[in-house]
């Protein structure tokens, strides 16, 4: 089997469409859709990073599954359109086939129909606590690589792709504001700020692990580097987190999203306002983030009664969603 293609997926995707358009004689509004359907795979798994070869049946899958939730989008298509979504997909893929850009097809494991499936389960706090703690257990540079992963993951609330497309020089360990610079859908920046346990973590890292891994490399610049000082995948990332929730005796499927998703729900729990989370996840519409979140209305109820002012003294939840 041929080693996957490193041509860049947005790169392909624009062959894609020339190729419907110039060879294939396609009209524009039929190009237009398979843009617009490619875009927004792109977008929503932060695929503008990857390679061709890095496309799976999870992300794709994934993809689809949060068309259908109303996660990717802010409100959840109609079954047509997720049908054409994936259509545009598949076709993208066979094109790529046809290029030698992919030696397999990885819409061959797609579901044809995605029915709506919950968001994943927030870990509790110590459940998280236990998570990070078994991250460090692996000895040497890179036992402090998984600690600060994870514990910017969790602590910034940061899409996988994110943290593995940042550089030491995105990074603002101290002064009055530390912070991680972002770069998220859409190109957007923004700054999110470190608390003490991930810039402790970070900090041992860059100053104790990186070194050695970078050594073994060939000078590559960013942050979280392999055993052989490249650039970390996010294939290695997640591998990282099941890993270390095997070891805490997580039994639940934990993934980068998982942690994600616990940012913004014990944020949420401890009082932040839907505005604040939307701002440090990147969210472009809160909408997004109350179904991201799954804010309860019950929660959302309990938040207004108690910081509006004009709001009820007392709610009565008993009969709450």
């Amino acid at each position: 089997m041929s080693a996957p293609s490193t041509v860049p997926l947005s790169d392909a995707i624009r062959d894609f469409l020339d190729y419907l358009s110039v060879d294939r004689g396609s009209s524009p509004n039929t190009v237009a859709g398979y843009r617009r359907d490619l875009q927004r795979f792109v977008n929503d798994t932060g695929a503008d990073t990857m390679a061709v070869g890095e496309l799976s049946p999870a992300l794709i899958n994934g993809h689809l599954t949060r068309l259908s939730s109303g996660e990717a989008t802010g409100r959840a298509l109609a079954k047509s359109s997720i049908a054409r979504a994936r259509s545009s997909i598949v076709a993208f893929c066979k094109f790529a086939i046809e290029q030698d850009l992919l030696d397999r097809d990885p819409t061959s494991e797609v579901d044809s129909a995605i029915a709506p499936q919950p968001l994943p389960k927030a870990l509790t706090i110590s459940e998280v606590g236990a998570l990070l703690d078994a991250a460090a257990t692996t000895p040497g540079p890179v036992g402090l690589r998984d600690r600060a992963l994870l514990e910017l993951l969790y602590g910034t609330g940061a899409r996988v792709s994110e943290l593995m497309a940042l550089s030491a020089d995105d990074l603002e360990l101290s002064g009055n504001f530390p912070h991680v610079r972002l770069l998220g859908k859409g190109r957007k920046e923004r700054l999110v700020p470190l608390g003490g346990y991930a810039i402790e973590a970070v900090d041992d890292y860059v100053r104790n692990g990186r070194p050695e891994l970078a050594a073994k490399g060939a000078g590559d610049h960013h942050l979280f580097l392999n055993k052989r000082g490249r650039a970390l995948s996010r294939q290695s990332a997640w591998e990282v987190i099941k890993t270390a929730a095997q070891r805490a005796g997580i039994e639940a499927d934990v993934s980068p999203h998982t942690l994600r998703h616990s940012f913004a729900t014990h944020l949420l729990e401890g009082g932040a306002s839907i505005r604040d989370v939307q701002e440090l996840l990147g969210h472009a519409s809160v909408v997004t983030t109350q179904i991201y979140t799954k804010v309860s209305i019950s929660t959302l109820r309990e938040i207004h009664a108690t910081t509006h002012p004009r709001a009820r003294r007392t709610v009565d939840t008993q009969h709450l969603d």
